[in-house]
């Protein structure tokens, strides 16, 4: 298993954060909740925290309302030592050979800590602000030219002629080393197939472990038509405490910060995304309007209320150290082996986890010594 954190370049807070999938940081708690702008000063202690908590690499966001995932990561590789930056981008912003020519020369400035998170876009408003008009299938055919020039580039000089890409000799002046790993998440029937065919590491949100283990199935009959095989990673908040007791404690907290209001303002907007991965979490709170906060407890300790004002992954492992580890190893069991994580405020809850959660899985035989702390 390899465990990574999120770097929260849209601002942070001790409430949650909304945005993303049509919502901006005035929906909802957000506006009030972001107490933490996203410097380059606090990214960078988050960044430390996690490195120094355990964590391989911090995924780094794309969207309207985020700074830039390329400037920011690259600035915090000069304040990080071993700390990998998983950076989320989108095809349809910038041309193939550039995209294979940025994450070579990030390779180099940075002794070979860049992954990639490939994002398609799910909503059409946000595309067009960047310029990009295609529908949502035809997002992810582009995408699946788009990799293959990349990959291409790398080995390169490389020709291809398609329907959204024409490049001749598309090469960079050294190939990457090590080649950055591919992480790419979607739901809808379109994503599978390009998942299948190009990608290492297939991502997705904090489902119920049933329905998780089903879409893992589906993937891994795609790919193994295409004579491939996928790594699988999820990606989920997080909120563990020394107790149960605290940790729900903690959840309840989040959840009084949110009205009714609050609630039915985000749905309206989410309920537009395009997104079927939104759809699907927007179910797992269906209904809920206010209540207890373990009403919302989807699964034994797996909680939906983040998604109730945040669009995107809106789930969370909560509960004691071990009850967390627990649930961790029922997703591992389904073949699910990059956990990405973060919790309000990522300050604090990457130290939660890795000084409660990550030791746990040490005792437990499952996962390998801990990395080197740093010194100051």
């Amino acid at each position: 298993m390899r465990f990574h954190w999120f770097l929260p370049t849209s601002g942070d807070g001790r409430a949650i954060v909304g945005g993303g999938h049509g919502l901006t940081r005035s929906h909802g708690v957000s506006a009030a909740a972001t107490r933490r702008p996203p410097t380059i000063d606090y990214l960078a202690q988050v960044a430390r925290a996690a490195e120094q908590a355990g964590f391989e690499a911090v995924l780094t966001p794309t969207g309207t309302y985020c700074e830039d995932a390329w400037l920011v990561t690259a600035a915090l590789t000069q304040v990080t030592t071993r700390l990998k930056f998983l950076v989320a981008f989108r095809p349809g912003a910038l041309s193939p050979t550039l995209a294979a020519q940025m994450a070579a020369t990030y390779q180099r400035i940075s002794g070979g800590r860049l992954l990639l998170n490939v994002v398609t876009g799910g909503e059409t408003a946000e595309q067009r602000r960047f310029g990009d008009h295609l529908a949502k299938d035809e997002r992810y055919a582009r995408t699946a030219e788009f990799l293959t020039i990349v990959r291409g580039a790398w080995d390169g000089p490389f020709d291809f002629t398609g329907h959204y890409y024409d490049v001749e000799g598309a090469t960079v002046a050294e190939r990457p080393d090590p080649v950055p790993e591919l992480y790419f998440g979607g739901s809808s029937a379109a994503a599978g197939p390009v998942a299948a065919r190009h990608v290492d590491v297939y991502l997705t949100w904090g489902e119920p472990p049933s329905q998780v283990a089903a879409k893992l199935d589906r993937m891994r009959e795609l790919a193994a038509a295409e004579g491939r095989t996928l790594r699988f990673g999820i990606r989920l908040h997080v909120i563990t405490r020394d107790t149960s007791k605290e940790a729900w404690a903690e959840a309840k907290r989040l959840l009084d910060q949110i009205s009714p209001e609050d609630i039915d303002a985000a749905r309206a907007v989410l309920r537009r995304s395009e997104s079927v991965g939104q759809q699907r979490m927007l179910a797992l709170h269906e209904g809920f309007r206010g209540g207890r906060v373990r009403d919302l407890e989807i699964h034994p300790g797996l909680w939906a209320g983040v998604g109730l004002v945040r669009g995107g992954a809106g789930t969370a492992l909560v509960g004691s150290h071990a009850e967390v580890a627990d649930l961790v190893e029922e997703y591992a069991s389904l073949g699910v082996e990059d956990f990405v994580l973060s919790g309000y405020p990522h300050l604090e809850e990457a130290y939660w986890f890795g000084e409660g959660v990550l030791p746990e899985l040490r005792r437990r035989g499952l996962l390998g010594a801990a990395p080197v702390r740093l010194t100051a």
